[in-house]
């Protein structure tokens, strides 16, 4: 072989190795991808991958997951998938994306594996029949846990970036614990007897246990019909008449339930509307819950402004 041959070869076989890097790293079209279900894993995973994987959601801004149905679009995005990632815990109605992953033959990242579960009633009248609640990311500190979750299956995938991830998810997790002392802080300023948080479902059960809230929901912890969901006149009852007894000054709409329920319940019980929540979705883009921090932080002022 002459030389300038050689150097031909030599050229060829390090641009096809770069490719094969690429692949895996992000530096071109072909990056791995991250099929997410909802718009909080979906930002998870942006804080581990960075630019080096493409991640996708298929749940868009204020799109509620338990009555989400899933498309032929879904399917196509997730057999594309290099992983999957979901809340779990039937957040995804009927775990839709569980069975999206399973029928492409596709890895998937339950990110609620390890979390220390709170329980609700399954069925409306019967308190012996308890599900675990899926809203865990509403606690920062379970939200560490969703990332780690993540990280874990990312660099399952592509060993060889994991000091990368593990850079991007060690910055990640002291921004959350540094969010969780924030928000200690400003629900400090919220009087104890006036920490009661009323909205249209029970999404805040974890954030509520870790931050001295009661809560309290007409229409159970779901919005579909899937499980524990829809509103009884008992319950619209004792809705009302929580909210006289404990004297609560304002109760919440949220971004991704139909506020009618919870207007009317408002107009019933003589309170004021104290503002509108993000729930099972995170906001639009370009508005401040356009990221898990930012509709975290938001929530928390929107609370303080009320009730304090």
């Amino acid at each position: 072989m002459n030389r300038s041959l050689a150097h031909f070869v030599a050229f060829a076989v390090i641009l096809n190795c770069g490719s094969l890097l690429n692949s895996v790293r992000g530096d071109d079209s072909d990056r791995p991808i991250i099929v997410c279900s909802t718009t909080q894993v979906a930002d998870f995973a942006r804080q581990v991958v960075g630019d080096d994987w493409e991640v996708r959601c298929l749940l868009a801004p204020g799109q509620d997951p338990h009555l989400y149905r899933v498309t032929p679009n879904d399917a196509k995005l997730v057999a594309d998938a290099t992983l999957c990632v979901s809340n779990g815990l039937n957040l995804e109605g009927n775990n839709w994306m569980g069975a999206l992953a399973q029928d492409a033959g596709k890895p998937l990242v339950q990110c609620t594996e390890g979390i220390r579960l709170l329980k609700v009633p399954a069925d409306e009248g019967d308190e012996e029949s308890e599900v675990a609640d899926p809203h865990a990311w509403f606690s920062p500190q379970n939200a560490a846990v969703y990332v780690r979750n993540i990280l874990r299956g990312v660099k399952a995938i592509d060993p060889e970036g994991s000091d990368r991830y593990e850079s991007r998810a060690a910055l990640y997790l002291s921004q959350l614990r540094g969010l969780d002392a924030w928000i200690k802080s400003q629900c400090n300023t919220i009087p104890r007897d006036r920490r009661i948080l009323i909205t249209s479902h029970d999404a805040f059960g974890y954030f509520c246990s870790d931050y001295g809230f009661r809560s309290a929901a007409p229409a159970g912890w779901s919005t579909g019909q899937e499980i524990g969901a829809g509103i009884t006149p008992a319950r619209r009852k004792a809705a009302v008449d929580s909210i006289r007894e404990y004297g609560v000054k304002a109760i919440f709409v949220e971004t991704s339930v139909n506020p009618k329920l919870i207007r009317e319940i408002a107009s019933e019980a003589g309170v004021k509307i104290g503002g509108e929540l993000y729930s099972d979705s995170m906001g639009q883009s370009g508005t401040a819950g356009e990221s898990y921090l930012g509709m975290m932080r938001e929530n928390v002022l929107t609370l303080v402004n009320a009730l304090r």
